[in-house]
């Protein structure tokens, strides 16, 4: 039961993993009041500052400037993506915030990009026929979660690709050529442009902003602050924290704290059940232990006799009550290990296949399982049972030193 019950948390936890990173909060100021903070250099020098803050970032976008984006590449701009998010992050502190490059370097010099890792299919070919023009990536089978297994490949390698970005604000048009240094792994929570995006440092994004006419190079107030935090359990302290400072905050911690919260009280209700269940085992031990009394009682009016110590008698008693417990806590976790096994096993999409019993067993990467038996649960359960034992036990072994020595020599 308490499996089944770790099984759901862990479902659970890879679905928000598949969100993104859990430990990110973005950091937005306040729109309105009168002592709105800005939220500049100065702010995320206080933010750095923090306990359990690892880094923090600002975040600055086109699209927060109205700006329109059209992407070339290839040979006389072959290749067009007409539309993208281009944004701009403090790109030495790219390691510490968690980004993931899944090919190539971290951008270090100016005009340097890193693509998003599905970049490259928004670009169509201008040279084939309307329709028949781009690379769908949805196309083939998908996995069990809906990504597609095996896409087709982009019509040119964008880790290494040298692009031109074209930005129109208010009727004006600017070109800048930047250079792909690498590809980043996609996640969601640190913004789109990791999956269909480019990713540039500051100085640049400050550059193009003011070549169109919405930005100043030397303004530093900013719209979004990106703040990674050691631990997820610590996510919601920092968030507190920062909006003591003046400034609004978002992570997955609204989303993820009540799912927690679900997981528990389904571990708590499957836990209940086992409790009835092991309540009725002892119930049984006891019977046990009680006819086993009865069925001895010439033997321990012998034992007495003898001039066995009570307490002596009474440890006998008990080591039997106990080793059945432990020989129960030991069949019963193998028993369970084997079905939760099986229950996995068989749960997996597709045929039933040998490569999966490992998976079944401890589970992998992208791996749901229904039931999951760590090492400690199965050590608790045996634990557990012999403590089962020994308190179901401890009644009958205490009648049974209570039997005077004649009366129990004289019964048949």
């Amino acid at each position: 039961m308490v499996s089944i019950g770790l099984g759901t948390a862990e479902s659970q936890k890879m679905m928000l993993e598949q969100m993104g990173d859990l430990t990110i909060i973005n950091v937005t100021p306040k729109q309105n009041g009168q002592n709105r903070q800005k939220l500049d250099d100065a702010a995320i020098s206080n933010m750095k500052s923090l306990p359990h803050v690892i880094a923090a970032t600002p975040k600055v976008t086109l699209d927060d400037y109205g700006c329109t984006v059209k992407l070339y590449a290839g040979v006389n701009d072959r290749y067009v993506a007409s539309w993208g998010t281009v944004a701009a992050i403090d790109t030495k502190a790219l390691e510490k915030m968690g980004y993931k490059l899944l090919s190539g370097n971290n951008t270090t010099q100016s005009g340097e990009v890193l693509a998003g890792e599905f970049l490259a299919y928004n670009f169509a070919d201008s040279f084939r026929p309307e329709g028949n023009n781009t690379v769908d990536r949805w196309s083939g089978e998908m996995d069990e979660n809906g990504n597609p297994l095996n896409p087709p490949d982009p019509y040119f390698d964008v880790s290494s690709a040298t692009m031109t970005i074209e930005v129109e604000a208010d009727g004006k048009k600017s070109r800048f050529p930047v250079k792909s240094t690498g590809v980043l792994k996609e996640d969601q929570v640190k913004g789109y442009e990791t999956s269909e995006g480019l990713i540039m440092n500051i100085s640049d994004i400050r550059k193009i902003l003011s070549a169109v006419g919405t930005g100043n190079q030397k303004k530093t107030e900013y719209k979004t602050v990106l703040i990674k935090v050691s631990d997820i359990t610590k996510v919601a302290e920092v968030e507190k924290a920062v909006r003591k400072l003046g400034f609004t905050t978002s992570s997955m911690e609204s989303i993820r704290e009540p799912m927690e919260k679900e997981a528990r009280q389904k571990q708590l209700m499957l836990g209940g059940l086992g409790a009835i269940s092991l309540f009725v085992a002892a119930l049984g031990i006891t019977n046990t232990m009680i006819m086993s009394i009865s069925e001895r009682t010439r033997e321990i009016g012998i034992m007495k006799s003898l001039g066995c110590f009570v307490k002596d008698i009474r440890l006998l008693f008990l080591a039997e009550a106990g080793a059945i417990g432990l020989l129960g806590g030991i069949v019963g976790g193998i028993i369970s290990m084997i079905l939760a096994v099986a229950i996995n096993f068989f749960s997996f999409e597709g045929p039933p296949a040998l490569e999966n019993l490992a998976a079944a067993v401890i589970g992998g990467e992208n791996i749901t399982r229904v039931c999951v038996v760590p090492p400690w649960l199965l050590l608790a359960a045996v634990a557990f049972s012999i403590v089962i034992g020994l308190g179901s036990g401890y009644y009958p072994a205490n009648k049974a030193v209570q039997i005077p020595a004649l009366e129990a020599i004289k019964s048949n």
